[in-house]
């Protein structure tokens, strides 16, 4: 079975939106990891976001990158030029991707324009998961 990370700054919206997705597209194909280089705590707002699409990221918790440096990893995939900038390195054959996301976290203005950010991000990184678990999760042996 395959093991993906999914590497951001804080482990908070981006990389969580992102472990969420590939998990539901990948189904007991892969075992997904998201990590931070820091942990800011999961965003309630990425939670809120990713119920609306009927994906439930609530039990997800915010983990610092090192926790997981002795998981064999195929895939590493950093979701802000931040991480991509700070990732530690993998041993082994790591397939290393990048893309970088807008931050929602920093979005301002009323409640509903945030949303929106989340929304328009959200979209994005369900658009890239499910092209990356189609091309490198789903080829069967």
């Amino acid at each position: 079975m395959k093991n993906v990370l999914v590497l951001c700054t804080g482990n908070s919206c981006r990389s969580q939106i992102a472990h969420g997705y590939l998990k539901y597209f990948a189904g007991d194909k892969a075992n997904i990891y998201s990590a931070g280089i820091e942990t800011h705590g999961v965003n309630p707002r990425a939670i809120k976001i990713m119920a609306e699409d009927g994906i439930d990221i609530s039990n997800h918790t915010s983990n610092h990158v090192d926790e997981y440096i002795s998981v064999p990893f195929n895939y590493v995939i950093t979701v802000c030029d931040n991480a991509n900038e700070a990732c530690p390195f993998f041993p082994g054959n790591v397939n290393r991707f990048h893309h970088n996301f807008p931050d929602p976290a920093k979005a301002r203005g009323t409640e509903e324009e945030i949303m929106e950010s989340f929304r328009q991000v959200r979209e994005q990184v369900k658009a890239y998961t499910k092209q990356f678990t189609e091309q490198y999760l789903t080829e069967t042996i």
